[in-house]
């Protein structure tokens, strides 16, 4: 983005501040909010929250709820300084929606209740803004009623928050600067020197947090909010930025008509209208004030915008210098399963649901394919309540809720290497990782200690992407992996046949089996609570605190009152609040904060109900793929370590009794393979690579879902005979005719109609499955005969072949030549319900299924995968358990 000359200088600061307002819900932010505007002339008459007239409160579930749901702003001018307002939830379940709220932020407000003092909420706030390294101005609402004196308060935010807190609206004497001067050594001696503080002094104490100036008053009655405003202007001063262009996304959200917004914060430079972000084009450049906005050209570093134009932006994406993504810090914790209208079902509303979830990227919308179900994760049930109505509102759909899940995760407890090897026909990649247990809070951290004359610089970097690019499944119940640090420390690349989704799939396993050798540890949420009841009834509080599993303080008492504060489990609190009111007589209030991550209290529990079986799960395999013989096999992952390549970087000289030595692999015959493959380990596919060159003269080129290469022989199946042996059986091939199966079966024809690409994507996902149970070369066909120009395309799909047709050419033609020219050598099956191919097909001595067939078939073999796994006989490893990962196939 090219400099003008009405640019700011970078070393001069400009007139733009943005300021946020943060408090626990009831202490008063948005009445604050409406007065700040008042009061600098922004708005002629200051609405009410029980007015339901506020500026900011636009949305009418916030009017009715008398609570801020979504981050709002709005823009006043005070002191020459021009001041953008950010108003942002202050209901916990509406914490995320705050927290990417921080992003944009030069200052904050954080209002504390007069009357209810530092609660849970406030403290979580005040580590948010300690984390975010936000300068902070503190206003304490509500004085007016005289429950708590300023010196009580402000003690109480000394001990609470931080020592630097300070009355700067009192007269600043003496004490004032001493107190203020000790925050900081230098700054004590230039009072030691004068017995004052000048104000630039003062201001860099408070932009680097050593200084936290406290306001008082009512902002019901105006009280204070002008002593705040001039505060503000006096002590923050506009930052500095540099010249070359940033910007943060910190919101996305839809308007009236439809038009998706990205609101921003501009780090540095100018943006201009028709600009180019990440690719995409800047149509228009919004600056909002409540429901109403002002079209402006182009905006300048310090300010905050909403830019439409932009389909793929996200919360927490930078551009220009502040490239990459945040990750926040507060995460839900309760998940639901979402239950469709009648007449909608569950694929379609993903879709819409999608949409919501870039608005809220916390709801964390995830689809179980097993199940075929879609689960919401949220913070609280107030927004799922709001989640409900907001669906109902934008798309007519009226949606329930089942039953709420805790969300739990899993940890290590010790140190492990991980091996992973994926090697099946003309695929190698092997990699050893070791875990170890992290920081609570740390989630997963990445790291490299693999020596790059050993694997490359650009492979390792491959496989740190893969391993940053999804949630890691547990062994113990398939709760995401958390709280671990994962170092990679081998890696082993062939230097022909090594593909990148190769060292994906190798990564993967190496997480896998590294946790199956683990000491596991599950994980579940805790609640920071705070209890506020009667003094009579401490007993039975303190006994049920202890029923619950929580921990607690000494209680303290006021008066009549009593207050409870501590930790407890999440899952044992979820309804402690209607115990709280049906024994207290609607007396006792309970507040509940999200404190993070614990070992589980009933473990065992919890497992047994899940019953998850880490060996059985098909979309996650524990174990690894090696060649022999010029065909892969699956190895479990207990012996995974017999078979590797390289050696253990965490070999503690323990070998197998009876067995083979680690870093050395062993096929089935007890021979001894190679470190690495070579060209003679490559036998038995000149055939099948001849009947493909005949059978499609394919131009292999880059497809969006897949690698485009030959297309090989049955990579699975148990080695192939030698040329001496008698075949027992022909090879079996199975061709669908893709189109004509998707508009045959009711569901992908529903679903061809909202979008063909998804069709065409389940049914080679319930191909892929089929195959992995069959153990045929399968090869799907999709007409591209009325695409100009186009060429055959064959290309592998996971385990299956995917052949989009040349043009002039259709998938029957396709079909009928490789049925021609292969139906005598090979046992061919076609799929299809076309009479007149069935015809042709029948001719050339092939079997056939039709469209009901080929689902009767699919589903009689789900049905006899599901006895496998339910056998009581041994542990099973079936094609599908070893062979069909998630996340992607080899390519």
């Amino acid at each position: 983005m090219g400099e003008s000359e009405s640019l700011q200088d970078s070393r001069q600061p400009n007139n733009h501040l943005c300021v946020g307002l943060l408090a626990h819900v009831d202490a008063g932010k948005t009445t604050l909010s409406e007065g700040m505007l008042y009061v600098s002339g922004a708005i002629r008459k200051m609405g009410r929250v029980d007015n339901r007239d506020t500026i900011l409160d636009t949305d009418a579930r916030e009017r009715a709820r008398g609570i801020t749901i979504f981050s709002k702003q709005a823009r006043l001018s005070c002191h020459g300084i021009e001041i953008t307002l950010l108003d942002t939830p202050g209901h916990v379940d509406f914490s995320p929606e705050m927290e990417r709220t921080l992003q944009a932020m030069d200052y904050a407000i954080l209002l504390v209740s007069g009357t209810d003092g530092v609660q849970g909420h406030t403290r979580t706030l005040w580590s948010l803004l300690h984390r975010y390294r936000i300068p902070t101005f503190l206003f304490v609402n509500k004085m007016d009623q005289k429950r708590a004196t300023k010196e009580d308060i402000l003690a109480q935010l000394k001990k609470e928050l931080d020592e630097g807190c300070l009355d700067f609206g009192a007269q600043q004497t003496g004490e004032f600067y001493e107190e203020a001067a000790i925050c900081e050594e230098g700054a004590l001696e230039e009072f030691l020197e004068s017995g004052t503080l000048q104000d630039a002094t003062l201001c860099s104490l408070i932009a680097r947090r050593k200084v936290f100036p406290c306001y008082f008053g009512s902002a019901l009655r105006l009280e204070g909010i002008e002593e705040l405003l001039s505060g503000i202007c006096h002590y923050a001063k506009p930052m500095l930025y540099p010249q070359e262009f940033g910007a943060r996304a910190f919101k996305v959200a839809r308007d009236a008509q439809g038009n998706r917004l990205t609101y921003l914060k501009i780090t540095g430079g100018e943006l201009a209208v028709k600009s180019t972000l990440a690719g995409e084009k800047v149509d228009q450049i919004r600056l909002y004030s409540g429901e109403k906005y002002e079209l402006a050209s182009q905006v300048v570093a310090g300010q905050v915008c909403t830019v439409t134009g932009l389909e793929k932006s996200a919360p927490g994406d930078g551009y220009g210098i502040e490239e990459g993504r945040t990750v926040p810090l507060l995460e839900p914790v309760l998940s639901y399963q979402v239950l469709p209208p009648d007449g909608c079902d569950a694929p379609r509303l993903l879709q819409k649901l999608r949409l919501l979830e870039e608005e809220e990227p916390q709801l964390h919308i995830v689809w179980d394919e097993e199940l075929q179900e879609i689960h919401v994760q949220v913070m609280g049930e107030v927004q799922l309540e709001i989640l409900q109505s907001l669906i109902l509102e934008r798309y007519g759909l009226d949606v329930k809720f089942g039953q709420g899940n805790i969300r739990y995760k899993e940890t290590v407890a010790d140190t492990v290497e991980g091996v992973g090897h994926f090697e099946p026909l003309r695929h190698y990649a092997e990699v050893h990782l070791v875990i170890e247990p992290g920081e609570a809070g740390s989630g997963v951290q990445l790291a490299t200690s693999c020596s790059e004359d050993a694997l490359s610089r650009n492979w390792q970097r491959l496989i740190l992407t893969h391993l940053a690019e999804r949630e890691h499944p547990g062994v113990l119940m398939g709760a995401p992996l958390t709280d671990v640090k994962i170092t990679l420390a081998a890696g082993k690349a062939h230097l022909k046949h090594t593909e990148g989704g190769d060292f994906r799939q190798a990564a993967y396993r190496a997480v896998r089996q590294g946790l199956k050798e683990a000491e596991c540890v599950l994980l579940e949420p805790y609640y920071r609570f705070r209890l506020e009841i009667p003094a009579d009834a401490v007993g039975r509080a303190m006994t049920d605190i202890e029923r619950l599993y929580g921990t607690m303080n000494p209680p303290q008492t006021d008066g009549e009152d009593a207050i409870l504060t501590g930790t407890a489990p999440a899952a044992t609190m979820r309804d402690y609040q209607k115990e709280v009111y049906a024994y207290t007589k609607g007396r006792g209030r309970l507040f509940c904060e999200v404190q993070g991550y614990a070992p589980c209290h009933n473990a065992q529990e919890v497992l047994e109900q899940r019953a998850y079986d880490s060996e059985q799960d098909a979309q996650n395999p524990t174990g690894s793929i090696f060649c022999a013989h010029g065909a892969g096999f699956y190895v479990p992952w207990d012996e995974v370590k017999d078979y590797m390549h390289l050696e253990s970087v965490l070999d503690h000289g323990k070998g197998q009794e009876g067995g083979p030595s680690h870093g050395k692999s062993q096929n089935h015959d007890g021979q001894g393979a190679h470190a690495a493959p070579t060209e003679e380990e490559w036998i038995g596919t000149e055939e099948v690579d001849q009947i493909l060159e005949r059978a499609s003269g394919a131009n292999r080129k880059e497809k969006a879902f897949a690698r485009q290469k030959p297309l090989p022989p049955k990579e699975y199946a148990a080695p192939r005979p030698k040329k001496a042996e008698v075949r027992e059986r022909q090879e079996e091939y199975l061709l669908v005719d893709g189109y004509n199966i998707i508009f045959a079966w009711e569901d992908l024809s529903e679903l061809a109609k909202v979008s063909i690409d998804g069709a065409r994507g389940k049914l080679m996902d319930e191909l892929c499955n089929y195959q992995g149970f069959r153990g045929c070369h399968l090869i799907v066909v999709f007409d591209a005969y009325r695409v100009e120009g186009h060429r055959t395309e064959i290309s592998d799909y996971h385990n299956i072949h995917v052949v989009f047709t040349k043009e002039a050419e259709t998938a029957d033609q396709y079909i009928e030549k490789f049925a021609h020219e292969h139906g005598k050598k090979y046992q061919v099956t076609v799929a299809t319900s076309d009479g007149v191919e069935q015809v042709i097909i029948r001719g050339q001595g092939c079997r056939l299924l039709s469209a009901r067939e080929l689902a009767q078939e699919i589903k009689r073999a789900k049905g006899e995968f599901q006895e496998a796994k339910m056998a009581p006989t041994g542990r099973a490893v079936t094609p599908l358990q070893g062979l069909m990962p998630g996340g992607g196939g080899s390519s």
